[in-house]
């Protein structure tokens, strides 16, 4: 039995992400993912002993990378 890949059909409705659908959503691994979370580059919030990803924050995150990378490649 398979699982429908929730990253095609993006719940609207969802209001915060696990780690692990936030790093599947940007195609990175866990670990990374929780890196990027730990040095503020991606923002999380804390709910309860859990560390959740507001969808939002995704967004927010390749805005900034885009960014970055189009001053690099200006500046080349």
């Amino acid at each position: 039995m398979t699982t429908p890949d929730l990253d095609q059909a993006i719940d609207p409705t969802v209001v915060l992400l696990t780690v692990e659908e936030a790093a599947r959503r940007l195609r990175i691994g866990r670990t990374l993912c929780f890196r990027l979370i730990g040095t503020g580059e991606l923002e999380s919030v804390p709910v309860g002993r859990l560390r959740r990803v507001p969808p939002a924050a995704l967004d927010d995150f390749v805005a900034r990378l885009r960014a970055t990378r189009g001053t690099a490649a200006s500046a080349a």
